[in-house]
């Protein structure tokens, strides 16, 4: 790798809904260009997590933000390979299982939980310098001026397929659970799932992930950060 590419600065921005294929690409992509990765969606599901444990309601949202405000949420940038802990637990496994996942919506979607995760993701940009960062609005609000902004997105076949694989689930449920998914992320008052402006879009259906990190490398080539 050439010296610019280990340590200019490069932030890569990369949205999208559940089953484009964000985190797979994001770690790639990361590890392929020397750069730190975050998963902002972790950060969420790893607050639901807490909220979920803490038994509170999750349409009190001065409680919901009351225990966000209160936890300890590490989350590590390897590409190669993250923890994730809340109060010094390990919670890698327990933010995937359905339970965190029918409830992370409901949680993302309060207004104090976002702008809480949103300050903590831009501080841990300007620490790393060189970073993919993937999520929902991480080119509209947490890095607008990112080098590359990117939104993943395939066809909800697609999408279902991928995510029922990785989940050893029924396709036709996955597919009513990300349809939920996108209408509640896309709709949300503050900060809704939405393409960046001057964002490029890539259409994953067709494409492997090495062809979507080529095309990303690509684009960084294009705009000298590459």
């Amino acid at each position: 790798m050439e010296e610019n590419v280990r340590f200019g600065r490069c932030v890569v921005a990369v949205d999208g809904p559940s089953g484009s294929g964000k985190s797979t690409v994001s770690r790639r992509l990361a590890a392929g260009i020397g750069a730190r990765y975050l998963d902002t969606g972790a950060m969420y599901r790893a607050i639901t997590w807490a909220v979920l444990r803490s038994g509170v309601d999750l349409t009190d949202a001065a409680s919901v933000a009351k225990v966000a405000g209160e936890v300890d949420l590490r989350i590590g940038t390897d590409p190669q390979g993250y923890g994730v802990t809340v109060d010094g637990v390990g919670v890698d496994a327990e933010i995937r299982g359905a339970e965190v996942t029918g409830a992370v919506s409901a949680v993302a979607a309060v207004p104090a939980v976002r702008e809480l995760l949103v300050g903590r993701q831009r501080e841990m940009i300007a620490n790393a310098g060189r970073m993919v960062i993937e999520g929902r609005d991480i080119g509209s609000v947490v890095a607008p001026d990112a080098d590359l902004k990117v939104f993943l997105t395939a066809s909800e076949a697609a999408r279902a397929a991928r995510r029922s694989a990785e989940d050893a689930a029924d396709v036709a449920a996955t597919a009513a659970d990300l349809a939920r998914r996108d209408r509640l992320d896309s709709t949300r008052k503050v900060n809704p799932l939405a393409q960046a402006p001057g964002a490029v879009v890539l259409d994953t259906t067709e494409l492997g992930i090495d062809e979507v990190v080529a095309r990303m490398r690509d684009l960084l080539t294009e705009r000298g950060v590459a």
